[in-house]
Formats: C-alpha cells, structure tokens, sequence
C-alpha cells in the first residue's frame, strides 16, 4: 500500500471513524499521490537551483552538499523531528508514507511531544546548511540580481509550504508547523496519547 487507508482512523486515533471529526477538514491525516506531487513540485525547484548554484561556485563542493541532503532527510530530520508525529507510529510501516520524507526508513521509536532544544537546533541547522551556502555563494561573486531572486525563492518557498502543508500538517512538533490551537485541541480529543505527551 502506498499510502495509508483513509477509510481507517491513525493508531492514536480513539474514533472508530474520521466522520463528525472536528479535526477532518483542518488536518491531514491520510495522505494520497497528488499530495506528494504537490510537495515535491514545491521543494524540487529550489534545491535544483540551489544545486546549480552551489555545482557553478565549486562543482566539488555539490557532492557532499547532496550527500548530506540524503543524510539529513533520510535519518537526521525522521530522528529529530518525522519521530514525533502521530504518522510515525502506524504499526507495521517500515518506511513512511507521508509527503514530506515519503520512503525513508523508520529506524528510531516514537516519541510523541514537542522537539526538545537540541532537536530543534538540529533541524533548523540542517536547512540552513542546505539552503544558506547559494545565498552566501553568490553574494560572494556579487551576483547580487541572483541573489536577491533567490533570496525571493526562499520566502516563496515558506509561504508554499505553510499554505500548502504547514496549516493542516498533524505533526505539532515540527518548528514549521502552524495548525491553530483550536484545531490542535480537537486532534488531542481523539489522540490521548499524543495529548498526554504535549500536556507534560
């Protein structure tokens, strides 16, 4: 199965059913193909172009870059941040089924509740070492047209994903999380142990 069964409730999940769900229209639970399309179609082009960047500055310098972009997402970022999600703990998944690390390893626990200060430190570095150097790269050739275009992409890039994914993502312990406290409360009705984590 690609994805998770939307007729079913998640593992945390108290409700027989997602009908008469406060939570339904405001969050994802279950993610499907055109969701995925849609994050990658969003992320892809700046990392692309960050990439050219990055390959036309000092092309030695792209390899690692792109080494440590596998790294970050396929086992830093599910430690310090996919491991909080209520997503993560869906039994018998061996590989996420979510939009933003969709096949990456399940290799830790879960751990509900909010990030701790070096989970966050971790996670926020790690896009910054990704996406930063472009920026830094061309301010250094003085390309500044360039620079601020990809200063531009930046911002849009944020605001897509927070319009996007960021408003209805389930998982509150990410730093680019911004469900609203209503709609957070209405997922703890149905998630106990999610709720109990967070009330800590």
């Amino acid at each position: 199965m690609m994805f998770l069964d939307p007729k079913s409730t998640l593992y945390t999940c108290v409700k027989e059913s997602c009908e008469d769900c406060k939570a339904a229209n405001k969050l994802v639970c279950h993610f499907n193909g055109a969701q995925l399309f849609r994050f990658l179609l969003i992320n892809f082009p700046l990392f692309i172009i960050a990439g050219y960047v990055i390959y036309r500055f000092n092309h030695v310098l792209l390899l690692p870059w792109v080494i440590f972009i596998f790294s970050y997402f396929g086992l830093m970022e599910i430690r310090v941040m996919c491991s909080h999600c209520p997503h993560y703990a869906e039994p018998g998944l061996k590989a996420l089924k979510c939009w933003a690390n969709y096949g990456s390893p399940k290799l830790w626990k879960y751990r509900p509740g909010p990030t701790s200060i070096t989970e966050k430190i971790v996670f926020i570095s790690g896009f910054l070492i990704m996406l930063l150097p472009p920026l830094i790269f061309l301010i250094i050739q003085r390309n500044f047209v360039f620079a601020s275009i990809y200063l531009v992409l930046l911002v849009g890039w944020k605001i897509g994903l927070r319009v996007s994914f960021c408003k209805k993502c389930i998982n509150f312990a990410c730093l680019f999380n911004a469900v609203g406290s209503d709609t957070r409360d209405s997922f703890f009705a149905n998630n106990p142990v999610v709720r109990n984590a967070w009330k800590k």
